[in-house]
């Protein structure tokens, strides 16, 4: 049996040859593959079709057989001239014996054998096209270097006889048509052509398309040229013909230009680094890049022309404007949330809230308002929660619950008239938020309670912070949540005020509702999209019941004591709130983040750049 065996392999290993087409005797001396031994040349290769593998601890042996002849016969024979005089054995997958070794049938091998020229025809084909892919590389380098070589030569020199060119703005040119000018900025859009370079030019105060042509295109500086290098251009300004567009309706004939700043090219180039695929998280890492885009941009000129309309509604409610300290030893919103920090040796922390310091002014100043950064130390990674916002916050005094209602909704909606009317901040508007709409006056005002129904009556559920615990119908005393206060301002599509929160639920120096001391005169105004974007409320005027407030949420009242002393000193009926200045351009620009408002936004795990 032994013999026949034998002689069944030296017949296929004849077979093999005659097969493939090739000839030649190995060595007896055994190769290697991947480290591990693998069996002799001239030695059979075997293929087990059930418990094989092709992986790379398979070396074509009885113990580690192959799984598929073709695998086995490109890992053994590895070039289409190398010696192919080892037999193959195969054991089928139905074979009941586990040595059951058969040699290959002249149909499977003859078969493979197509499988196998086809690929080293593929591997030529490859090595060709590799060669000349090589050779035009090289050609086309030849011809840049003599390019640049003849560009080398090029020197350019500002025209002194031509009219003296004033450095003007991007912004401003509209008053210099038809006149020479200088300009500064950075290569925006670049679109170079066999005889000519378009740009659009940026400076931060607007876009110029201009045209480089003649001897400035052809330049060593001009072949370098990609987005984001900086440049110098004179030129004259013209109106572009009619039927054309450019931004601001005109464009610079370039007579002179030069180089100031370089930027990479290729694979580190600014459009590599922000295509179409990048990860959002590229965008995060780079933001110190991702603010030349034009929607970054344009996002932060309306957050500016905002925080400009906020400052003229103050103003024109006589309400005055202070700076109150970041570095606190007291909290407003609880201590959870509080980053802390050593202060000279004492525990201080970076301020959650300035209206405790705003409270102190009432008396001197009258009404006032702050815009300041507030810190929560939440490990929220909801899309609109982070660490540090921009907080816009005011205190009115000798006011009623009803007046600080109005007064809010008037300073929202005043407040987006002024961002809507500005030419620029409007402009962006519209073209980021095509569908916005300013909100109608008045608000929706609705009470807890009756929130608390409403939630019920459209089967939105209350969702315990345990997620083992299953959803249930909201009962009083729940904390409204972000998912269901959107779901209701969604269904609404309204600006809305819940009224009137369980004083459990609200900071302790909340007024309560003098007909139920259970709740408290506070408010949330929520805006479709994005949900609470203002929270206020009365505040307490009665030292004694203040310091019920700091005994029920466990504070300390010592550390207050300039706090309390605003009701010793002449108390007054005083309210405030505040608003965070990215939910509201959030809601205002139809942004999916809060980060997107946010110049350098910083939320968990993330403080750079």
């Amino acid at each position: 049996m032994a013999e026949s065996i034998q002689q069944a392999v030296s017949d296929l290993s004849t077979k093999v040859a005659e097969t493939l087409g090739v000839s030649g005797q190995q060595t007896g001396q055994e190769k290697t593959r991947g480290g591990v031994e693998t069996a002799a040349q001239g030695e059979p290769i075997y293929v087990d079709e059930k418990a094989g593998s092709d992986g790379p601890e398979a070396q074509g042996t009885s113990t580690t057989p192959f799984l598929t002849i073709l695998h086995a016969m490109l890992t053994s024979f590895p070039s289409p001239t190398a010696a192919q005089d080892r037999p193959i054995l195969v054991r089928k997958p139905d074979s009941p014996e586990v040595n059951d070794w058969q040699p290959i049938s002249g149909a499977a091998l003859k078969k493979n054998k197509k499988f196998v020229d086809a690929h080293w025809k593929k591997v030529k084909k490859a090595e060709e096209n590799k060669e000349a892919t090589e050779k035009a590389e090289r050609e086309r380098e030849e011809r840049d270097a003599k390019r640049r070589e003849e560009a080398a030569k090029i020197i350019l020199k500002e025209d002194t006889s031509l009219p003296a060119a004033p450095k003007v703005k991007i912004g401003h040119l509209a008053e210099y048509r038809d006149k020479r000018v200088r300009v500064f900025g950075w290569v925006h859009r670049l679109r170079q052509q066999a005889q000519m370079t378009f740009i659009t030019l940026r400076d931060g105060t607007g876009y110029l398309q201009l045209v480089l042509s003649g001897d400035l295109h052809k330049t060593l500086d001009a072949l370098d040229l990609v987005t984001e290098c900086t440049i110098e251009v004179t030129g004259e300004l013209k109106a572009v013909p009619e039927g054309k567009t450019a931004p601001g309706g005109h464009e610079l004939a370039a007579d002179w230009w030069k180089m100031i700043g370089r930027a990479p090219s290729g694979t580190d180039s600014y459009a590599s680094l922000f295509n179409e695929h990048a990860d959002p998280s590229v965008r995060q890492r780079l933001r110190h890049l991702d603010l030349r885009a034009e929607t970054p941009a344009a996002i932060m000129r309306v957050r500016a022309a905002l925080l400009n309309a906020f400052r003229r509604f103050y103003a024109n409610e006589t309400v005055l404007e202070v700076t109150p300290p970041c570095i606190v030893q007291t909290s407003v919103e609880g201590g959870s949330t509080l980053f802390k920090f050593d202060y000279y040796g004492s525990e201080a922390y970076l301020t959650q809230s300035s209206q405790l310091f705003l409270e102190t002014c009432l008396p001197s100043l009258g009404d006032v308002f702050c815009v300041q950064e507030s810190f929560r130390a939440e490990n929220s990674h909801t899309r609109r929660h982070l660490a540090e916002y921009t907080h816009v916050e005011a205190e009115l005094a000798f006011i009623t619950f009803d007046d600080l209602l109005t007064h809010i909704e008037s300073m929202i909606c005043d407040s987006v008239e002024y961002v809507l009317a500005d030419p620029v901040a409007g402009k962006l508007v519209r073209e980021l938020n095509p569908n916005f709409v300013a909100p109608a006056r008045p608000f929706l005002r609705m009470d807890y309670k009756k929130a608390i129904e409403w939630l019920n009556e459209h089967d939105i559920l209350f969702q315990d912070d345990d997620p083992a615990q299953p959803p249930r119908p909201h009962k009083l005393g729940d904390d409204i949540a972000e998912a269901a206060e959107r779901k209701m301002t969604d269904i609404l599509n309204v600006p809305m005020f819940i009224t009137g929160f369980p004083r459990e639920m609200k900071a302790f120096y909340m007024k309560r509702v003098p007909e139920d001391e259970h709740y408290t005169e506070s408010c949330d105004l929520l805006m479709p999209g994005v949900g609470e974007i203002v929270g206020g409320s009365m505040r307490m005027t009665d030292l004694k019941q203040l310091l019920e407030g700091y005994k029920e949420h466990g504070i300390d009242p010592s550390p207050y004591y300039w706090y309390n002393d605003q009701r010793t000193y002449g108390t007054m009926e005083h309210g405030g709130y505040g608003l965070g200045t990215e939910r509201i351009l959030a809601w205002l620009l139809n942004r999916y983040t809060v980060r997107e408002v946010s110049l350098y936004p910083r939320y968990p795990g993330h403080a750079q750049p």
